[in-house]
């Protein structure tokens, strides 16, 4: 039986925010080799003070040395994803600088890449904690930000003392301000397909009770993410196919972690359920610092290389997709979980018979 799927998909790098703030910074032997440890993971750098002391989280356990590429590398990356064809890119998020390190010059890549010039038909956007966000977003020249809310009571219960759709009903001042100064504004909910924290699943109707307090404060664009890596296809078409009935008045994207390699297989049964906007990550890069061995977004490469074999378009040069996710593993120093850059793209793989035999 053939697929039902979309033609055409739309492909939010995010990358530059999702993927580059969980990087650390590597440790290397004497040779320029990274260090790994007996299980073959890396060994990571333990940050220090201004006084040389080890750095502690309130548990009493070594934090790790952020990694932070730089502003100008990630200019470059960008102007490179302006030439590929990226039409959406998630540049970083306005956070607490002391939180998330690795996001802390998200103002300056904005005023840099604005400097010079950004395609019109391109939409640069951040992600934001709260109306500070909207704020810095203002002040650096962004014109897209997005909020995010747990779908996970008991989790958002625990550490905000309110359920994620009062979260969200908190979230009017950021969308009123954002309006008001020219500025879109989306939402997005984490953990919609299962999260370590609700052993029994977080139930759709909890998830719909989101979507309609976002619906609430004015965002029509929400994205269902699975940070947690947990979704499975037939889950992922049930709900999406239940999200487009009961609320059209929604624009959508999806958002999956590779996690536990099902991550295509999801994007599939989410363009079987009429959905076309995707979120990936360059290199397959980042993480979910809440959930153990968590992976990254699927790779951009592999997404766009598995839709480009089936005929789906997605304005995107896979060579130029594949050569910035190259530039990015040299930028990081270390391998990621990317296919295509391990095996290659299909078109390129040329044999020739064996003679002589």
């Amino acid at each position: 039986m053939a697929l039902d799927l979309v033609k055409n998909v739309r492909i939010c790098e995010v990358g530059m925010r999702d993927g580059l703030q969980n990087e650390k910074a590597i440790a290397f032997d004497e040779n320029g080799v990274p260090k790994r440890d007996k299980a073959g993971n890396f060994i990571y750098k333990n940050a220090v003070d201004e006084n040389g002391q080890p750095k502690l989280s309130k548990s009493g356990k070594p934090v790790k040395e952020p990694f932070v590429l730089s502003v100008e590398n990630k200019v470059e990356l960008l102007k490179k994803m302006f030439d590929a064809g990226f039409k959406v890119i998630e540049v970083g998020s306005f956070v607490h600088p002391v939180k998330v390190p690795q996001m802390a010059n998200t103002d300056e890549v904005f005023k840099a890449i604005l400097a010079e010039g950004v395609p019109e038909d391109v939409e640069l956007r951040a992600l934001i904690p709260n109306v500070r966000g909207v704020d810095r977003a203002i002040a650096c020249g962004c014109k897209k930000v997005k909020l995010n809310v747990s779908a996970s009571k008991g989790h958002n219960l625990a550490n905000l003392n309110c359920t994620p759709a009062e979260s969200v009903a908190k979230f009017k001042e950021c969308v009123e301000k954002a309006e008001a100064n020219g500025i879109g504004i989306s939402g997005s909910i984490s953990m919609a397909f299962g999260s370590p924290w609700d052993y029994n699943g977080v139930p759709v109707d909890d998830v719909k009770e989101i979507v309609e307090a976002y619906l609430n404060v004015g965002i029509r664009e929400i994205s269902l993410s699975d940070a947690s890596g947990m979704a499975y296809p037939t889950q992922v078409y049930d709900i999406c196919t239940e999200m487009k009935k009961c609320y059209p008045e929604a624009e959508w994207w999806l958002h999956f972690h590779n996690t536990r390699g099902m991550a295509l297989a999801n994007i599939l049964a989410g363009m079987q359920a009429g959905f076309y906007q995707f979120d990936a990550s360059f290199a397959g890069v980042g993480g979910c610092n809440f959930v153990p061995n968590a992976t990254g977004n699927v790779a951009t490469e592999d997404v766009v290389h598995a839709l480009d074999q089936m005929g789906v378009a997605t304005g995107i040069d896979l060579d130029k997709c594949i050569a910035i996710s190259r530039r990015v593993v040299e930028m990081l120093q270390h391998d990621t979980d990317s296919y295509i850059l391990k095996a290659g793209a299909t078109k390129d793989l040329r044999l020739e018979l064996p003679k002589g035999q």
